[in-house]
């Protein structure tokens, strides 16, 4: 029998119960930044999220808030080329980022998206976390380690997010989590937590859910 790994972070009932009220509410897009002057001025908290091309961003934001086309969704790899903004309720503004490690966009492009993030990360006062999402399948990769350490230059707290879980095995789940573990331990501005989920199936959403709402004052 296949051993599940344990959820370092175990939640209490109140605590899932108060992510689930959260992410059970109104949640609209409020709009696409391609350039710094387009970035709304948001006065309350705002969390982030990031990852490679394709790693499943706009599917965990849909699945997170219950919506199916919230965050466009694309096959195509270096699809979301601007950073967008979705109001949770008046209580959280959630940010997907555009996926980075795109190797076929052009240099430029690359390089707009990586000064337009880079920016945005180190400006943003109300910013209270971004969440790196890593394949689960896959590991870190070298434009992980250049994404954690503009995270850590920054300052900007952020925590890992391993996503397909559904599609790794528990054994190799588990090793996955040992290794990146290790490897945050020597990242300053890492929160020392990993969270691992599945937007198909659901697993670690009320977990994560949960971390949210720690970050933000509801009703």
């Amino acid at each position: 029998m296949q051993k599940t790994p344990i959820r370092s972070v175990p939640f209490s009932n109140e605590e899932l119960e108060s992510g689930r009220h959260l992410f059970s509410k109104d949640c609209d897009f409020i709009t696409g930044c391609a350039t710094l002057d387009q970035i709304p001025d948001i006065s309350i908290t705002e969390v982030a999220f990031g990852g490679r091309s394709n790693v499943g961003k706009s599917s965990l934001i849909n699945a997170l808030v219950n919506q199916k086309a919230l965050a466009r969704i694309s096959n195509t790899p270096g699809r979301t080329r601007e950073i967008n903004f979705f109001n949770l309720s008046e209580q959280m503004v959630l940010t997907d980022l555009p996926g980075y490690g795109y190797a076929r966009a052009p240099k430029l492009q690359i390089k707009k998206w990586t000064n337009l993030v880079n920016t945005y990360l180190k400006g943003r006062a109300n910013l209270r976390r971004t969440f790196v999402l890593i394949d689960s399948r896959h590991g870190l990769k070298p434009n992980d380690y250049n994404m954690l350490k503009m995270l850590d230059k920054a300052a900007q707290s952020y925590q890992l997010i391993l996503t397909k879980c559904d599609k790794i095995n528990p054994t190799a789940l588990i090793s996955i989590l040992e290794k990146t573990q290790q490897i945050l331990n020597h990242h300053p501005a890492a929160y020392p937590k990993i969270i691992w989920t599945s937007s198909k199936t659901g697993e670690g959403l009320p977990e994560l859910r949960a971390a949210l709402v720690k970050l933000a004052p509801i009703d």
